[in-house]
């Protein structure tokens, strides 16, 4: 049991040692540094809480001593130090520790073994040139931006004084404020020192005025080869000067610069992170992109800003500034505008649950005061109107409709057709209803309604489906008008018209009877004078009888057809139109013609039939009432004149022109000609025209229109369906 547990522990400790990783920093400068202690603090802080990542640091402590044999000696330390070793990444923190990586890569270093640099100066590709796997974050100090800077924050600012040091650092920095003092030198003088010892640059600072500042980039030796760490140096310089001191690196604060756009050690640590993550995730480190744009930010401290009495918010919009004195608002800021966010949007939720109260009790109010009048509404108007669910029964009526069944508006409700009328007939309704409402569509029908004990009424529904709010079919509303009264009374008008028209058929009658009378008088005569002649045998007798029937059929015909115009069409039919217009003619044309009227018929399309959807009879009276309009205008203008008849057929009308030319109709009564009892003849009705538009546009579906086409013709144009459109 003891050699199971041994071997478990054993298997263990190996998995967890192949799943450990081992990170090394190689420090450039020494431990109390505050660049190298910052960027030491991110990368533990992002690595050290987890699980089998272990961190290791060496420091080159090159800022103090740099010499080869010191390199030298550096290096074969590291040799024996971690020759049992094997890093996953090396993070080269500065140049010298790159170089320093770079020079031995491939004696102290796996071939495959990543390498992430950070705060790398001056980078180019020669400075990692022989490692492939190898990525990382170059740092660059902005002059030009902290120039412009001090410039935007001192605008009486004449003179900048630049404190260096002769290092490789303070080298390359010299090289980018060389290649931007140009653009500044009209504006203000800028003054670059190096090569002084601090009692010359102390002297150098005290002698500034007040329209000057100081940008401090490096000092840890003066040029006798004394060492400063990073805050002693500034400190003594800030005590002999009031002049203010801006930075181009974060680790200055804190010790007397007021700031600048810095390099931040943080921010370079962070990148870095970032960085070796993706690598220890897996990924091939040449993949990686190298940060070329340094990570620098915009840092003050608060005691130097309010020393200097400078203030950055004007200038810009995103910076920090540490060393703020305590403020409750500052320090919970966050909390306090969610607090008030939240605050806020409380009062506001609460008002707009009283606002939207008061609105729905008013909305109530209004809905109950809607629905009254609504149901007085309904009440008020003489047609009966319903509605009835998808299933069809009657959810609601107004009085007229109650009224129409002879029960009250309760006792309809929940009630359906089949419990008024038949059922097959019932049924039929039903059915037409349940395809309005798959169609959610509108309807318009006339309906012969026998109600009990009731006399029958004609009655014309025009149904319309509604819908409920949530959009679904909530059934159909229906509103009734009687038509009886109506259509009885149309029909009174159109024989009154035609009783109208009678005295002048008569005459036409008249007329057509004449010829055949004396035709018949004078067959007589000749049956008289072969008779006393001795004439008259089988042969001549049967041609009189022949000759006489022919005249009495002709009479016959006249009769007939005189009695077809007075008898009203029940029904629609389809008839055709140069039939109707010869039977008319067969009625009026005598008269026409012994009026001296000249009247032509044209057929546009001769082998057309011309056919017409309606009542023929009607039509007919139509044709009558416009004709002898025309005539009469004519009769009381002048002797003679001329009548034009046009017919033709269209893709969906067949249509009729009519004109005359008696003479224009003035253009302030040509609206009204075909309003009931309006007439300018002194013995006229003044139903005819009003007949004929009634007739042909609302009962056949068509158009008759009346216009002057010259000053002394007018024209009627009559458009009548040619065909059942399948509405009846």
């Amino acid at each position: 049991m003891k050699k199971i547990f041994l071997l478990c522990f054993l298997s263990l400790g190996v998995l967890f040692a192949q799943n450990s990783k081992d990170i090394l920093i190689i420090h450039s400068y020494h431990k109390g540094y505050k660049w190298s202690d910052d960027i030491s603090k991110v990368i533990e802080k992002n690595f050290l809480d987890k699980e089998n990542i272990f961190v290791s640091s060496v420091y080159m402590d090159t800022k103090r001593v740099d010499s080869p044999e010191y390199l030298n000696t550096f290096y074969h330390y590291y040799q024996e130090r971690f020759k049992h070793y094997t890093f996953d990444v090396v993070i080269a923190v500065d140049n010298s520790a790159l170089a320093f990586v770079k020079e031995h890569y491939e004696e102290l270093f796996s071939k495959k073994t990543p390498i992430v640099f950070v705060g790398i100066n001056n980078f180019e590709p020669s400075l990692i040139e022989g490692i492939k796997n190898i990525s990382g974050v170059v740092e660059n100090v902005d002059i030009e931006k902290n120039i412009d800077l001090m410039i935007s924050l001192q605008p009486n600012l004449d003179k900048i004084l630049i404190i260096n040091e002769k290092t490789i650092t303070g080298d390359a920095v010299r090289k980018e404020i060389d290649a931007v003092s140009p653009k500044y030198e009209s504006r203000i003088e800028i003054e670059h020192i190096d090569s002084m010892d601090m009692d010359e640059i102390a002297s150098k600072t005290a002698g500034l005025s007040k329209n000057s500042a100081i940008l401090w980039v490096l000092l840890f030796k003066d040029k006798t080869g004394r060492f400063f760490t990073y805050k002693d140096n500034l400190q003594q310089i800030r005590k002999i000067t009031n002049t203010p001191i801006y930075g181009l690196w974060d680790f200055y604060l804190d010790y007397g610069i007021v700031g600048g756009f810095l390099t931040s050690a943080t921010a370079q640590a962070e990148a870095a992170c970032k960085i070796v993550e993706q690598i220890l995730a897996g990924k091939d480190p040449s993949h990686v992109p190298i940060v070329q744009k340094s990570p620098n930010r915009y840092l003050f401290d608060y005691n130097e800003l309010i020393n200097h009495q400078i203030d950055p918010s004007p200038v810009l919009k995103n910076y920090e500034v540490i060393n703020k004195p305590f403020s409750f608002y500052e320090e919970y800021k966050h909390y306090i505008w969610l607090f008030t966010a939240i605050f806020s949007a409380i009062v506001m939720i609460i008002l707009f649950l009283m606002q939207n109260v008061r609105i729905r009790k008013q909305s109530e109010m209004a809905l109950k005061n809607q629905l009254e009048f609504i149901k007085v509404l309904l009440d008020t108007i003489p047609n009966p109107i319903y509605f009835t669910n998808v299933e069809g029964k009657y959810i609601g009526s107004n009085m007229a409709f109650a009224k129409l069944y002879d029960q009250s508006k309760e006792e309809i409700i929940g009630k359906s057709v089949f419990d008024f009328f038949p059922k097959e007939w019932a049924s039929e309704r039903r059915k037409s209803d349940v395809e309005l409402l798959a169609k959610k569509g509108s309807d318009t029908l006339e309906l012969m309604l026998h109600i009990p004990k009731k006399r029958a009424c004609l009655f014309t529904l025009s149904k319309a489906v509604y819908s409920n709010i949530d959009g679904s079919v909530g059934g159909i509303v229906c509103i009734m008008d009687d038509m009886t009264e109506r259509v009885q009374q149309q029909q009174f008008l159109i024989q009154q018209s035609k009783l109208t028209e009678m005295g002048e058929m008569i005459a036409g009658v008249a007329h057509q009877w004449n010829e055949p009378l004396v035709e018949l008088s004078a067959i007589m005569q000749d049956m008289e004078f072969c008779f006393n002649n001795g004439e008259m045998d089988r042969v001549k007798m049967k041609e009189f009888v022949r000759d006489a029937i022919i005249q009495i059929q002709y009479m016959s015909q006249t009769l007939k057809d005189f009695r077809n115009f007075l008898k009203p069409s029940t029904k629609k039919t389809l008839f055709c139109a140069k039939k109707a217009l010869n039977e008319v003619l067969e009625i009026i044309g005598r008269q026409i013609f012994y009026a001296h009227i000249d009247l032509s018929v044209i057929y546009l399309k001769e082998d057309d039939s011309f056919p017409v959807y309606g009542f023929e009879n009607e039509f007919k009276q139509v044709l009558i009432n416009v004709i002898n309009n025309a005539k009469i205008k004519l009769v009381k203008a002048h002797k003679g004149g001329k009548i034009s008849i046009e017919v033709d057929r269209e893709m969906f009308y067949t249509k009729i022109v009519i004109s005359d030319d008696g003479g224009f109709i003035p253009e302030k009564i040509i609206g009204f000609i075909f309003d009931p009892y309006f007439t300018t003849n002194k013995n006229g009705t003044g139903l005819g025209l009003y007949m004929a538009k009634m007739i042909i546009e609302d009962k056949m579906g068509g158009s008759i229109r009346v216009q002057n086409r010259d000053v002394s013709t007018v024209e009627f144009t009559i458009l009548v369906p040619n065909a059942n459109k399948g509405n009846e």
